[in-house]
């Protein structure tokens, strides 16, 4: 959803006569470029550090909010050199052994991944981690690693190079592990991999996180993810926990070849999307042709609010990521709900027999 400033956090802060709030305008002046779209935000960010040092919160509060703005500052940092590269964050049990099918299967998808020119995230374990970025190789490959009490090393793969991040706190880790995903993909393991699997298709399905692929994969004949969706329709669905519709957010695979595909055909016209204002804006390579369009109309109405889809070049309000004006847009007033039929929207422009021709 749109960004919209916090009132309260905005208040006039005075103590014992010093006027805190223009101190605060002095200094995101000097340091923040007076053309940043930026600015408001990084002026509420100090608001609130102001807000918790008037209150001087016990130590241990402090020092969380330290650490994670430290680490999240950092990483902001060193992603920045892979900001335009499609990335693939890679679920599955550290503990799987060398010699299991799914070790190969796990090192094929990262090989197969990098073929496509998209880099594998990983925890930077063992097991399914350092397959699937054995695979990719180090210039495919970024590991998210957790600091521990305990001794603990990075997979050989990312372990002291630059492509290692490491995290004190689990809760940003996980942050990241989803932001950077341009896809995500679950490999057979044990409670992690479920937590992780289920978090991710929550986020998705109520809209706090982006609509990317989310692939299960599992070795030929395997029914660790068939018994899981086979629970996720008789439990979940058929009781109305979950809509219908919300089981097109997760697609079933046994190959690499065909994990890459799935991801890669998603792309395959979508690019991105975001919110401007009220209107949910999506980006996309090729333009529909008008058949395309008013089938889109007429079977996709009950995603729109009010109004309908329409086509339209880049907005002045999207002028932050210029490089980005050239594409279509698709925009609508969607209801925010069902990002399973959102699934199959983006599936219906990703035909190339729904684009316009050239």
């Amino acid at each position: 959803m749109p960004y919209e400033p916090d009132d309260y956090l905005s208040r006039h802060f005075q103590t014992s006569g010093v006027d805190l709030a223009s101190k605060i305008d002095e200094l995101v002046t000097l340091s923040v470029p007076d053309t940043s779209p930026n600015l408001p935000l990084y002026r509420e960010m100090l608001l609130t550090v102001i807000r918790m040092a008037q209150a001087d919160r016990n130590r241990w509060d402090a020092k969380i909010m330290l650490q994670t703005l430290r680490e999240m500052e950092h990483a902001f940092s060193r992603l920045e050199q892979f900001k335009r590269r499609r990335k693939v964050t890679v679920f599955g049990s550290a503990r799987t052994p060398l010699e299991h099918p799914l070790y190969a299967l796990a090192r094929e998808l990262g090989a197969t991944l990098a073929r496509y020119d998209m880099m594998v995230i990983t925890g930077a374990g063992g097991g399914i981690m350092a397959a699937a970025h054995e695979g990719a190789g180090l210039n495919n490959s970024l590991g998210f690693n957790i600091t521990l009490p305990f001794e603990q090393h990075a997979n050989p793969t990312v372990d002291g190079t630059e492509n290692l991040l490491s995290f004190h706190f689990f809760f940003v880790r996980k942050l990241f592990f989803v932001k950077e995903a341009d896809a995500l993909v679950l490999c057979p393991g044990g409670f992690g991999t479920l937590d992780e699997a289920l978090e991710v298709l929550t986020l998705i399905q109520t809209g706090k996180s982006p609509l990317v692929p989310v692939v299960l994969l599992d070795e030929p004949g395997g029914t660790y993810w068939t018994h899981a969706l086979e629970f996720m329709r008789a439990q979940l669905e058929e009781n109305r926990y979950i809509l219908p519709s919300d089981m097109h957010l997760i697609r079933l695979v046994h190959s690499a070849e065909d994990a890459a595909a799935e991801i890669a055909q998603f792309y395959r016209n979508f690019h991105s999307s975001r919110w401007v204002k009220d209107l949910f804006v999506v980006r996309m390579n090729h333009p529909l042709s008008d058949a395309a369009l008013a089938e889109l109309r007429e079977n996709f109405a009950d995603l729109c609010l009010s109004g309908s889809f329409e086509q339209q070049p880049s907005c002045e309000t999207e002028q932050d990521e210029p490089e980005l004006c050239h594409l279509a847009r698709l925009a609508f007033t969607f209801n925010g709900r069902d990002h399973g039929r959102l699934r199959e929207l983006l599936d219906f422009i990703n035909l190339s027999q729904h684009w316009a021709k050239a």
